[in-house]
Parts: C-alpha cells; sequence; structure tokens
C-alpha cells in the first residue's frame, strides 16, 4: 500500500471519529438530564476559580497522632478569577480538618464554592486546590509515554481511547437518560467498543478479527453470568449505595435502576477482556507468521499456552483491583469484627465479590475463544509437496 493511500486511509478514519464525536455531543446536548439539586429564582450554587492574594492570619497546630495532620484554620484574601463575580476579592476562612486539608499560600490558585441567594447575598469556601494543571501535566505525560514508546500503535490506541471516553460519557449515559435499557446500551457499547479499539490498533486483519471475536464471545459470557448471578444472589441497581439518588433521577427521567449493575458489571470486564484477547491473538499470528506450516490444533495450543501464563497473572490483578478499590471498606469491616454471614451478605461486598470473580472467569474462558478463531483465521492450508519435509528438517532453529 503507496504512503498517499495510507494517509487518505488513516484520514477517513480519523473523520469517520470525528463525526461520530459530533454525534455523540449532540444527542448528550439534547438530552434533558434531571439535576438533583436545583435552585430556584436567583439561587445558584457554582464552583470557581480564584488565585491567594494573601494570608493574613492562621491558626494551626500538628495532629502528632495522626501523622502530623496539620488542623486549625487561615485567614486569606482571594480574587475569584472565573464566573459571573470574576475579578471579586474576598475574605475568607480556610478550614483545616480531617476532611479539608489545604494549607494555602499566597498566589496558590483554588477551586471556591459560590453560594448564592440573590444578587447581592452570598457566600464564598474553599473546595479544593485547584487540581486541574497536575491532573493536565499527568495526562500530557501519558499520552507522551503512549506516543512516543508506542510509536504509531500508541496513537491508535489514544483514538481508541478517545472514542471510548466519548462513547460512554456523551452517548452511554444520555441513552440511560433517554429511557434505552442499561442492559442492552451496555453490551452494544461494549461490542461496539471493544471493534472499534482492536481494529484501531491493529488494523483489519486475521489477528484484530480473531481478538473481536473473542471479546465478542467474552461478552456473551459476560451477560449470561452476570444475568444468572444477579437473579441467584439478589442483588441489582436497587442495592447499590446510590439507590436512593438513582431512583430519584429515574422518577423524572424514566431511568432503568435494575439493569445498572449488569450495565456496570459488563463495562468493567471489557478491558481486561480485552486485553488477553489481543495478546493471544497476537501471539497465534506471529507463531503463524514465523511457521506458515503450523495447523489450527497447533495454533490453539500455542494460542492456549499464551493464555495460560496470561489468564492467572489478569485473574490476580483484577482481585487486586478489587481490594485496592475497596481497602477503606475492608479495614472497617476488619475493625468492626462483624461475622462472615454479615459480612458475605452485605450488598456492597456481595456485589463486588461477584463482579470480581465473574470478571477473572470471563477472562478465563475468552482465552480459549480467541485461541479458537485465531488458529483458525492464521492458519494457511496449503499443499505439501515432496520436498517439504526435507527443506522443513534443514530449516535451522532459532538461537537464543
Amino acid at each position: 500500500m503507496s504512503r498517499w493511500k495510507r494517509v487518505a486511509g488513516w484520514a477517513t478514519i480519523v473523520a469517520a471519529l470525528c463525526l461520530y464525536a459530533g454525534f455523540a455531543l449532540y444527542i448528550a446536548s439534547h438530552t434533558e438530564v434531571y439535576r438533583l439539586y436545583r435552585s430556584s429564582g436567583q439561587a445558584s450554587v457554582r464552583y470557581e476559580r480564584a488565585t491567594v492574594l494573601a494570608v493574613e492570619g492562621e491558626e494551626l497546630e500538628v495532629d502528632s497522632a495522626h501523622g502530623g495532620l496539620i488542623t486549625g484554620y487561615q485567614d486569606i484574601l482571594i480574587r475569584i478569577t472565573s464566573g459571573d463575580r470574576s475579578g471579586t476579592e474576598l475574605r475568607i476562612e480556610n478550614i483545616l480538618n480531617y476532611t479539608t486539608h489545604f494549607l494555602l499560600k499566597k498566589g496558590d490558585a483554588v477551586i471556591v464554592h459560590v453560594d448564592t441567594a440573590d444578587a447581592e447575598h452570598f457566600t464564598v469556601s474553599v473546595y479544593s486546590v485547584d487540581r486541574a494543571p497536575a491532573l493536565g501535566l499527568l495526562a500530557l505525560l501519558f499520552v507522551a509515554a503512549l506516543c512516543g514508546i508506542g510509536g504509531r500503535r500508541g496513537f491508535r490506541s489514544l483514538l481508541g481511547m478517545a472514542f471510548t471516553l466519548v462513547s460512554i460519557v456523551f452517548l452511554f449515559i444520555p441513552l440511560l437518560y433517554r429511557g434505552l435499557s442499561p442492559a442492552l446500551a451496555s453490551a452494544v457499547m461494549a461490542g461496539a467498543t471493544a471493534a472499534v479499539s482492536l481494529f484501531l490498533l491493529g488494523g483489519i486483519s486475521a489477528k484484530s478479527l480473531s481478538a473481536v471475536a473473542g471479546c465478542l464471545a467474552g461478552i456473551a459470557i459476560a451477560t449470561v453470568l452476570a444475568l444468572v448471578f444477579q437473579d441467584l444472589i439478589q442483588i441489582s441497581g436497587y442495592t447499590t449505595a446510590e439507590a436512593d439518588s438513582l431512583l430519584a433521577i429515574a422518577g423524572q427521567s424514566g431511568m432503568r435502576v435494575g439493569e445498572l449493575l449488569f450495565a456496570a458489571f459488563l463495562i468493567s470486564t471489557l478491558g481486561a477482556e480485552m486485553d488477553i484477547a489481543i495478546s493471544v491473538a497476537s501471539a497465534v499470528s506471529e507463531v503463524s507468521a514465523s511457521n506458515p506450516s503450523l495447523g489450527r490444533p497447533e495454533l490453539f495450543r500455542a494460542g492456549m499456552n499464551v493464555g495460560r501464563d496470561m489468564m492467572g497473572a489478569m485473574a490476580n490483578t483484577l482481585i487486586l483491583a478489587f481490594a485496592g478499590g475497596s481497602l477503606n471498606a475492608l479495614i472497617l469491616i476488619y475493625s468492626l469484627e462483624r461475622s462472615a454471614y454479615q459480612i458475605l451478605n452485605s450488598n456492597a461486598v456481595a456485589i463486588e465479590i461477584v463482579q470480581a470473580l465473574s470478571a477473572g472467569l470471563v477472562v478465563i474462558l475468552t482465552v480459549p475463544a480467541v485461541a479458537f478463531f485465531a488458529a483458525a483465521l492464521s492458519s494457511k492450508p496449503r499443499k505439501r509437496r515432496s520436498g517439504d519435509r526435507h527443506r522443513l528438517s534443514a530449516m535451522p532453529l532459532p538461537s537464543d
């Protein structure tokens, strides 16, 4: 393929992704979103940027019992730099305690909570430091590392990430507000995300096609597991910690709260499925390319060998991710000395266990599916000629 054809192909792909993003933004902007905490009249609650002009006084003390945590207060002068009150200078108190621990100095950028009753009456308090610059720097480092080390494939991965982010934030969630079934929406979105991301990464090839087919099989397995065990254990979107707020939203939007847990489970397993699918498919493709004489059984065994090495580590990764995400809850459960019956039958723990173990099971069962599809698509049947056996036996072995 000539250089200009490749450029034209990628230009077409980027244009298609931009059109998709535009469509998603259109759907998001034309979806009515119910606000849990609406303000009436001139009342409003906003979060704006501000700069600390001076620290005019402070009374602080160090809590040595909690690792040197500083508590107390600071009297600070700030200037609001965004929103309707941009340019306004105010003297406010910055409280330092166990939940809002921001020790400020002159020149710091902060986010302030502006609670307005009317045009003349409002209160301002420090919400947090402005984390956007640091988060932006971290994102920039991630993009630079991905594209610098990954090269073209890293850039393709970046496009896949952008597609996934746009799909979830600007299409999937607005469709839930419109009353679409979360189970159906998550299954379609998971399939589309897997296909687009993997084809962007590996191009239109047998490797990518087998990885996509394996992911679709994994999505089908995840769907069955979620339906069966949610019914057996009797958990749903109604048993989550956010159920009350979600029901308030559903009362105004038609959102199907009961299916949200299923959707969350399906989405949470997709990343691990895609990871192991492309790895196994790539391994089978490389083995087939290095030895075209291998048939489907040999390629399937090669894929399974690679998959076995990965599935244990991947399943362990899912358990560690569960433990890391629920570390504070695990510490509280440990300290409260609850019985095993109470722990295993609490909604939060049961949901986490089902998600972690089912995700691991989906990853394990995805391996043979991908190995099967990769072996079927990568094998190259050919007629054996009389001299083939001698030529293959004379082929030198690769050196270590």
